[in-house]
């Protein structure tokens, strides 16, 4: 990891700004969850703090998708970080004003960061070596997690410390920062559009485009079910924060430790499946041998994730809930890199940002019905009955992809990434 650091310059400046950027959102969600605890005491209202992080990733998807591949990435990366910067600002005016305008910056800052990421994604093949296209996936979707770990942890105390106000602020210059660094990036972040493609954006067509696309290719809808599935079960993430101030009586400190122990698996996560299946699911050969590997890897870690909320939903202490939130996210971590190193190394440039944009879509609007739905049962039951029914959801998917996929992870008589004929 430190040799790719010192000999890439681009992917260092763009892997820092991602752990900035990082820092400052979990800051800010830690402050932001406790701001509105405090406010309104509703579960359904915590829940909806997770909501609009992520429910903006489907709402936009069908422009973020194609301005990906439309436009040039570097830019469109910055640009979407400065407007990120002057949306956190309307969490100061949540301090001493109306709650409202707390969602409203997280929704805005969702929404601009909708575009940041398939752009982000897509890039990545760009700025490193084919050889070097593992190892700095699972870099870069370590860092969400490390930031996690880190910044949730910390921010919980710098709330208390400094006040949510800092915290806020801390977020925004956060963005500033990662757009400096984004902006020294000098490497081409796309190929030239192959000839005869539209230049312009067309929504409606690229969606269509895109799902076609998947369709054709049994592999890479099987990627993107990954993390369609892996939504289902999310909506538990947003009980962390309900069980933290309810049954286990610890406020924003316990709420941050509970966050970070999810950073520290997201983290581990990838790290611990490289270690553990064939060296072909995350080395660097030819991504054609390693197909079997990663679709084993997210079907299996399904079934860990879920086993470890039916952990916390039955903790009788929050240093148990820790462990089972550690263990889930070992899981997600797992999925989520495989699915996405999958995607990057199958998938044309052309269509790429695409591909992520609607991968994004997918886990989040599942993971947005999943939250809802959890929130409203929370408001009647509790946070730890849904946790366990969402475990339970986490585990059966799990067997479920295990068994769909089980052609694809057979010894292929044919390249399983090449799309199959069309139908006339």
């Amino acid at each position: 990891m430190i040799a790719l650091l010192r000999r890439n310059g681009d992917f260092r400046a763009v892997f820092v700004a991602q752990i900035i950027s990082f820092a400052g959102d979990w800051f800010a969600t830690v402050a932001m969850l406790g701001l509105v605890i405090d406010r309104t005491g509703s579960d359904i209202a915590a829940t909806a703090v997770i909501v609009v992080q992520t429910l903006p990733s489907f709402a936009l998807s069908p422009l973020a998708g194609p301005a990906a591949d439309r436009f040039d990435r570097r830019r469109l990366m910055i640009l979407v970080s400065l407007l990120q910067a002057g949306a956190a600002g309307l969490f100061l005016v949540a301090v001493h004003g109306p709650v409202v305008f707390a969602f409203l910056a997280q929704g805005l800052i969702a929404a601009f960061g909708t575009f940041f990421a398939p752009a982000s994604q897509a890039a990545l093949p760009n700025l490193v070596e084919a050889e070097d296209l593992a190892l700095a996936t699972v870099m870069m979707s370590s860092t969400w997690g490390a930031m996690l770990a880190v910044g949730a942890a910390i921010g919980g105390v710098f709330a208390i410390v400094f006040g949510r106000q800092a915290a806020f602020a801390a977020d925004g210059l956060s963005f500033l920062l990662a757009a400096g660094l984004i902006a020294a990036v000098r490497r081409p972040t796309q190929l030239d559009a192959p000839e005869g493609r539209p230049a312009r954006m067309r929504p409606l067509a690229d969606t269509v485009e895109t799902f076609r696309y998947a369709r054709t290719n049994p592999v890479v809808a099987a990627l993107l079910g990954s993390k369609l599935g892996f939504g289902l079960g999310g909506g538990a993430v947003g009980m962390l924060a309900l069980l933290a101030t309810g049954p286990f009586h610890s406020g924003d400190t316990g709420t941050g430790l509970l966050l970070a122990a999810r950073g520290v698996g997201v983290v581990a996560g990838p790290f611990v499946a490289r270690r553990l299946l064939d060296r072909r699911a995350l080395g660097a050969g030819d991504v054609h041998g390693q197909v079997p590997g990663i679709l084993l890897a997210c079907g299996a870690a399904g079934l860990v994730y879920g086993a470890g909320y039916a952990v916390v939903g039955t903790a009788p202490v929050i240093a148990l809930a820790i462990a089972g939130v550690l263990v889930a996210h070992l899981g997600g971590g797992a999925q989520w890199t495989l699915s996405t190193y999958g995607i990057q190394a199958a998938v044309p440039d052309y269509i790429r940002g695409r591909v992520f944009a609607a991968d994004f879509a997918l886990v989040t609007v599942t993971m947005s019905l999943s939250l809802i739905a959890s929130g409203a049962l929370a408001g009647v039951t509790g946070p730890r009955p849904p946790t366990l029914l969402l475990a339970g959801v986490s585990c059966l998917w799990g067997f479920a992809y295990l068994a769909l996929t089980r052609p694809l992870r057979r010894p292929p008589e044919v390249d399983p990434l090449r799309p199959a004929a069309s139908t006339p």
